[in-house]
């Protein structure tokens, strides 16, 4: 039952599984290494080795089917496994294989089909043919240049090297009293000269209740928003804003309790942002190869030359008096 219960949730996954994934998604599934298929031994018995295995030797990566010639090998299976939701993929595959080769069976046989009917040579099915081949280049080429840059050990030692033991962000302490208007705010600034007590005037004026009397904690520049960060980092200790800073939550006074630089992030906090950025460089230095000594014509949107002027923006209008 359970064979039969989860055949039409595995034809409906598979046939709504669509052409490789464009090149900028691409990206993320480097520093996977593709799962191995599975040893002969766990294929049907069926399976006939393949001529070129040594004599009473399984071959490492079999026939399972030939549909008009066509081999469908058990490294297919495993290929088409990868794109299946987690739980599927986690049946073992003495069962999860033959229904993918049922699938894959059916997809060479639609494909023989139209290609008895000519639609390959139909211009809209070639080009969808051409750039299915062009995302598997594109694919193949990245994954051979980008991907070896991104497994554990290299990340951990561009890690040694750029984080670990350097000091972390700078992070700085402060209080502040949100007020309605600029005038409210100037008149606190005014009080606080002539020696009131910044954090009795915020529990009693501030409008940010939340922080109680005024008390931010630690926090980085990219925490706050940025007519925020750009004061308080500007400040030394113990001081407090000339003027009321203007946010889009109202006016500010601010005074600075302490400054800091933050820890390095440990290994596993960091390891994302540094995957992200060597495979953005390693793409990047990619394109820069593909595009030295390539020429390269661009054309307006209706096929003709492009004109120096095609993309001059008129004079603005001038003001009126």
């Amino acid at each position: 039952m359970l064979i039969h219960g989860f055949r039409p949730r595995l034809a409906a996954t598979l046939a709504a599984t669509a052409l490789p994934l464009a090149l900028v998604f691409a990206a993320p599934s480097l520093a996977q290494a593709p799962a191995p298929a599975p040893a002969a031994a766990q294929a049907p018995a069926s399976q006939a080795p393949a001529s070129q295995a040594p004599a009473g030797q399984a071959p490492a990566d079999p026939v399972v089917a030939r549909v008009n010639g066509k081999e469908i090998r058990l490294s297919d299976l495993a290929d088409a496994a990868q794109g299946l939701p987690a739980e599927m993929r986690s049946m073992p595959p003495g069962m999860l294989y033959p229904l993918l080769l049922d699938q894959l069976i059916d997809r060479a046989a639609i494909v023989e089909l139209a290609r008895k009917r000519g639609m390959d040579k139909e211009a809209a099915v070639a080009r969808q043919i051409a750039r299915a081949q062009d995302q598997a280049l594109q694919q193949a080429l990245i994954g051979r240049e980008v991907g070896p840059l991104v497994n554990e050990t290299e990340l951990r030692a561009r890690y040694d090297r750029e984080i670990a033991g350097k000091p972390g962000e700078e992070e700085v302490h402060a209080r502040h009293i949100l007020l309605a208007s600029e005038a409210d705010a100037k008149g606190v600034i005014a009080e606080l000269k002539k020696g009131g007590d910044f954090a009795a005037i915020a529990k009693a004026r501030s409008s940010d209740k939340a922080s109680g009397d005024g008390d931010l904690g630690f926090f980085k520049k990219g925490d706050m928003v940025a007519e925020f960060a750009e004061a308080a980092f500007g400040l030394k200790v113990g001081q407090i804003t000339e003027t009321p800073v203007k946010t889009q939550f109202g006016w500010h006074v601010i005074r600075v309790e302490g400054r800091r630089s933050a820890p390095p992030p440990a290994f596993e906090e960091a390891y994302d942002g540094l995957r992200s950025k060597t495979i953005q460089e390693g793409v990047q230095k990619v394109l820069t190869e593909a595009r030295l000594g390539l020429a390269v014509e661009r054309f307006n949107l209706d096929g003709t030359p492009r004109r120096a002027t095609d993309e001059a923006q008129p004079p603005p209008a001038p003001a009126r008096r």
